[in-house]
């Protein structure tokens, strides 16, 4: 490599550094030990600085949560629950609630929603979902539709895919299948991930049209093979649960 490449690849990597110094808002010493001091400079603050902010980036962060979930699955719960018996704010409570309801605990899920959606709180559309999906779960839709009606009286709030879906099982478990149908439609074309393509698919089998929940399922094998094998895992889970309503 000659000299006048190896200088002008040097200057570039000091230059892009640089910018990295003033972009981020770093102390601006650090311009003139990279400039000063190239390439040597630049490697000291290429260690020093960007070293530890790429290992605390979203998706090593994200990579460690979900060991420490495996590793501790009750973890997030017992910190919500200290949080919550701390200051039992609306915040904190939602935060348990959602913490049980990945624990399946459905019932104190329901009891901590209806706590918190009181007063000012009362028509919150995070609340309001929370609580209507987890009296699903116990297989309470009676209980859940008032509160799904609730949350679309504002159209802003409630025509949500994670709304639609909530409705789909709501209308599907009270026998409004007509109605559950343009809910699990609405949402499966929406809704991010699988579920709502999956439960939709579900719905179909149990209402005996197979042929149609069949190529459904065809099509999530299809999706779940050009899938990063990250999400894999979790397309799966819900393709795995139209299959098993198909061979019910």
């Amino acid at each position: 490599m000659s000299p006048i490449l190896m200088l002008l690849l040097s200057l570039g990597f000091s230059i892009g550094l640089c910018v990295h110094v003033v972009r981020t808002h770093k102390e601006m010493y650090w311009l003139w030990i990279i400039l000063a001091f190239q390439p040597l400079g630049g490697l000291v603050y290429l260690i020093a600085i960007l070293g530890p902010e790429l290992v605390r980036g979203p998706t090593v962060r994200k990579i460690q949560s979900q060991a420490r979930e495996k590793l501790d699955p009750t973890r997030e719960y017992r910190e919500a629950k200290q949080a919550c018996d701390d200051a039992p704010t609306v915040r904190n409570q939602s935060r348990l609630a959602a913490a049980a309801v990945s624990l399946g605990r459905h019932d104190e899920a329901a009891a901590l929603y209806a706590q918190a959606a009181q007063g000012i709180h009362a028509d919150d559309g995070v609340l309001l979902l929370g609580w209507a999906n987890a009296l699903i779960e116990l297989g309470r839709a009676p209980e859940a539709l008032p509160l799904l009606d609730r949350l679309g009286q504002d159209e802003s709030r409630g025509r949500t895919p994670s709304a639609a879906l909530a409705l789909g099982r709501a209308y599907e478990a009270v026998g409004r299948a007509a109605e559950a149908e343009t809910a699990y439609q609405w949402a499966a074309d929406r809704l991010p991930g699988l579920e709502g393509l999956g439960r939709y698919a579900a719905f179909l089998a149990r209402a005996g049209r197979k042929d149609e929940a069949r190529a459904m399922v065809e099509d999530m094998d299809r999706r779940i093979a050009k899938t990063h094998p990250q999400f894999q895992k979790e397309g799966r889970a819900w393709r795995d649960l139209a299959a098993g309503a198909l061979n019910s």
